[in-house]
């Protein structure tokens, strides 16, 4: 039996396997988010480690023999939060998350401090990544950098709560804008830009390597053996790519969630932050990911659910039963800015092409269209870069949408593969590398396909009509941007 657990935003998932990796129970606790000020978002470590606890609890309630069998547990996160601690090992502060925005500056300073920042870490410093919080929180909050022993990311300080071992897989790691992505370590120069040293950082190994082992008296809590072992881990996305092997050069994944995600393997580092593709370390040895990233996918649909007063946003896109080939409506979908390939926090969302005839029909067909435009500026971004994927594998819960299937493939002219679990998401990626850790067993034999996916070709008339709107839509993005910023002034 294996453990994964998914240190998310807003809940902490458990999901326990067997020795083939079926999944035989699950439990989801919710989190908190705590907003202070503008711009600003944090939690509570304390919090992540109650959840996580309570989840297991909750599975061991109803599977005492199976939780007592567990071998090995697999971490997965949320990236880039920074929790600090001090030399007693407590936490500092409140964790700043990845969607904190109050870094801009500091995104600068590091940039002007390092000038080869993005040839080492492969990305634009923003933000979200770990590095700029570090330096705000020594800028702004002098007293609490000074007590630093230790930098964590979220799942890591799970780690330490289970373990008392500091360690960081290669994934995650390459989130924090600390690391040389080429080489897979530490980079000096980066880390010395925040006033930092490798010191203070957790030790780094691959995600499906063993970084520890559970503590003796949490082993006699759940009622397990002594002796089990800890997987390295992942990050979110790169964790949901083992769970679905997404893993080799061009295999790829689109997450349709509140944010979109336009992942895909490479067999060697391959940057291109110019167009805002992220370049990363992969979960397991010898492997590297690219992803584009979309900031608002299938939360368009919530939002519209609300200003369009439907009932539901399943009741909202049951409108959409077939494809209108006369709708002229063009929808921009940055209702959170965007990130890939604009690197625009100030864009906005916006309607196109709206008539007294435009039903709200139209509206939520555009909003699907909209969409898979901005992944298939997604999909240029990562040609550019140098990746191609014949078929892209779709996750999220916007995959429940067979409509949204068939426009993305069309739009992105890629055969699109709904694949099972796809939904279990990072956690079960996080089981199949506690898996790999526990017994050794080679990855390609455990990080496999699903069998059975339902595969959607593109559709020569659905892409004739697409074609033209997407045109369109670029040249409306690049009409409006000097407005955003004019506003954003």
């Amino acid at each position: 039996m294996f453990l994964g657990i998914d240190i998310g935003t807003s809940g902490v998932k458990a999901i326990l396997t067997d020795e083939q990796s079926a999944i035989v129970d699950q439990q989801t606790v919710a989190l908190s988010i705590s907003r202070p000020h503008p711009l600003w978002s944090e939690q509570d470590p304390h919090e992540w480690w109650a959840a996580t606890q309570s989840a297991i609890d909750q599975i061991k309630a109803r599977h005492p023999a199976q939780i007592a069998a567990v071998k090995g547990i697999g971490l997965a996160g949320q990236m880039h939060g920074a929790v600090i601690l001090d030399k007693d090992h407590r936490v500092i502060r409140p964790a700043i998350l990845w969607n904190d925005g109050r870094c801009e500056e500091e995104c600068r300073l590091i940039e002007d401090k390092v000038p080869a920042s993005r040839k080492i870490t492969g990305n634009i410093a923003m933000p979200g990544f770990t590095a700029p919080k570090l330096l705000w929180i020594a800028r702004h909050e002098p007293e609490n950098f000074a007590k630093i022993d230790k930098v964590l990311l979220p799942k890591d300080y799970i780690r330490f709560c289970f373990t008392n071992a500091f360690f960081s897989d290669m994934s995650d790691a390459a989130g924090t804008l600390w690391l040389d992505v080429a080489h897979r370590r530490w980079s000096d120069d980066m880390l010395a830009a925040c006033g930092l040293t490798q010191a203070q950082m957790p030790v780094l190994c691959e995600g499906s390597a063993v970084a520890g082992t559970l503590k003796p008296e949490l082993a006699e809590r759940w009622g397990m053996k002594p002796g089990v072992v800890f997987a390295g881990g992942a990050g979110d996305n790169a964790a949901g790519a083992v769970g679905i092997g997404a893993l080799g050069e061009g295999q790829a994944f689109i997450s349709l969630g509140t944010s979109g995600v336009y992942f895909a393997g490479t067999n060697q580092f391959r940057a291109c932050p110019e167009k805002t593709v992220h370049a990363f370390c992969h979960a397991v040895p010898g492997t590297w990911h690219q992803m584009g990233v979309i900031l608002s996918a299938a939360s368009c649909i919530k939002s519209a659910t609300r200003f369009l007063g439907a009932d539901s946003e399943k009741d909202l896109v049951a409108l959409v039963t077939e494809i209108n080939y006369a709708n002229p409506t063009i929808f921009l979908p940055y209702l959170s800015g965007e990130r890939t390939p604009h690197n625009n926090p100030a864009a906005t969302g916006a309607f196109f092409g709206i008539t007294h005839e435009t039903t709200h029909a139209d509206l939520v067909q555009a909003i699907l269209e909209g969409v898979a435009f901005a992944f298939a500026d997604c999909q240029d971004a990562l040609a550019a870069a140098g990746t191609h994927a014949d078929d892209i594998m779709l996750i999220g819960g916007g995959a429940r949408n067979e409509m949204w299937g068939e426009i993305l493939a069309s739009a992105l002219d890629r055969r699109i593969l709904y694949v099972a679990d796809g939904d279990q998401g990072p956690a079960f990626g996080a089981a199949k590398l506690a898996r790999m850790a526990a017994t050794n067993e080679p990855v390609n034999q455990v990080s496999t396909r699903p069998k059975g996916q339902k595969a959607v070709e593109p559709n020569a008339k659905l892409k004739s009509y697409l074609l033209p709107k997407l045109q369109k839509y670029r040249r409306l993005y690049q009409q409006l941007e000097p407005l955003y910023f004019d506003s954003a002034q």
